[in-house]
């Protein structure tokens, strides 16, 4: 069964695409339910790590994302507020595609079928057993049933309450602004400027665009400001040049503002006929930037485990042994990162200076020399071109 079976991805996000995706290019017959009114993405800029643009390609977009991006070096160029550069970004650093959100989101959705993807469907309960799924949609109460429930829908997932009753994302008492400044954007160098309580980001775009963020300390959640690029200014008032030209080039009403959250560890990424992936999964902070490259991954892991196998049972239980380890380790990694630059600032801007470039190749490599499992391609031909 497993390898033709029917699936219901619960969002549309990159996590649920690559599921799509994925189980598409292994005969699966897949529908995708997305609670917006279309399906498309909101956001700014996002880096692709090497295992990330290694999951693509095996998911056959590779190209197509690779032609929507620019090449950068995250987080290998960093400096100090005043501009001091604690180390710059060299040729042997791990390499990082720079895309816009809704750019990845293109490219990963226009294989898909159109009647595969189903905007404005709310998901209100998920039966496990049966692989059964209510939503509301146009005002009426709808369901579906497949093989196999993938819940791609976020840190607030429907199917992990179903699934881990109380297993809740927790506030980590920051928040993050994020834009792209397009027309007019000043030259920059990537770089990630470090102050004891926040980060200052920049790093290039297709088109001479600029993507920036900046992460700093919040008190309580859902705290919003009547100008947030004033309240971004004000934060690194007197940094380095270019940041006050970067601002003053970004358009007001452009700024998004996210607090950020981190799920603890789950008991399981399957249980019943359901999956978990991505931010369901395993939300984590951004302090390495493999947020979405995770939920790549699992899509691909999840297709390629359903794949192997001869039963879903098997195939469901392959991919939780999979990925709950490796997505666990990252997110650790990225909370120690952020405890790191909260609590010892001092310690880590000398360490900046002084660790040898290939220590630093190493660090990366934990997480991007990851290898996806290939994908049959014999069955290639259920993903339209």
């Amino acid at each position: 069964m497993s390898s033709r079976g029917t699936a219901l991805v619960i969002g549309g996000g990159m996590g649920g695409l690559a599921a799509a995706l994925g189980l598409r290019q292994v005969g699966w017959q897949v529908t995708v339910l997305e609670q917006a009114a279309e399906f498309a993405e909101v956001g700014a800029g996002l880096s692709l790590w090497p295992n990330a643009l290694r999951a693509l390609d095996e998911l056959g977009v590779g190209p197509q994302v690779r032609a929507a991006g620019v090449a950068a070096v995250s987080r290998g160029g960093l400096r100090l507020p005043s501009g001091g550069w604690l180390r710059h970004a060299r040729p042997d650093d791990v390499h990082v595609l720079m895309v816009h959100r809704a750019a990845l989101h293109e490219a990963m959705r226009a294989p898909l079928p159109a009647d595969a993807l189903i905007p404005g469907a709310t998901v209100t309960s998920v039966d496990l057993a049966a692989g059964t799924v209510a939503y509301r949609q146009d005002g009426e109460t709808r369901q579906r049933g497949a093989d196999l429930v993938v819940g791609a829908d976020g840190l607030h997932s429907v199917l992990r309450q179903a699934m881990w009753p109380g297993h809740e994302p927790r506030f980590d008492g920051r928040r993050v602004w994020r834009a792209v400044v397009g027309a007019g954007a000043p030259r920059i160098e990537a770089s990630l400027t470090l102050g004891a309580d926040r980060q200052f980001g920049m790093l290039p775009l297709p088109g001479d665009a600029v993507y920036w963020f900046l992460t700093a300390p919040a008190a309580r959640p859902d705290e919003r400001f009547a100008d947030e690029l004033a309240a971004v200014a004000d934060r690194v008032a007197g940094w380095h040049p270019p940041i006050g030209e970067v601002l003053a080039a970004t358009t007001p009403g452009s700024v998004l503002h996210h607090d950020l959250y981190a799920l603890d560890p789950v008991p399981g990424f399957a249980r019943g006929r359901a999956v978990l992936l991505g931010d369901a999964a395993h939300a984590q902070t951004p302090d390495l930037g493999q947020g979405a490259c995770q939920a790549i991954e699992d899509g691909v892991v999840l297709a390629a485990a359903v794949a192997a196998h001869g039963d879903l049972a098997t195939a469901i239980g392959s991919y939780d042994r999979q990925r709950r380890p490796r997505t666990q380790l990252v997110a650790r990694a990225a909370a120690k990162q952020a405890e790191l630059n909260a609590k010892h600032y001092r310690a880590v801007t000398r360490l900046a200076r002084i660790i040898p470039p290939p220590l630093w190749r190493r660090q990366a490599a934990r997480f991007t020399d990851w290898v996806p499992p290939a994908l049959p391609h014999d069955l290639s031909s259920t993903v339209d071109s």
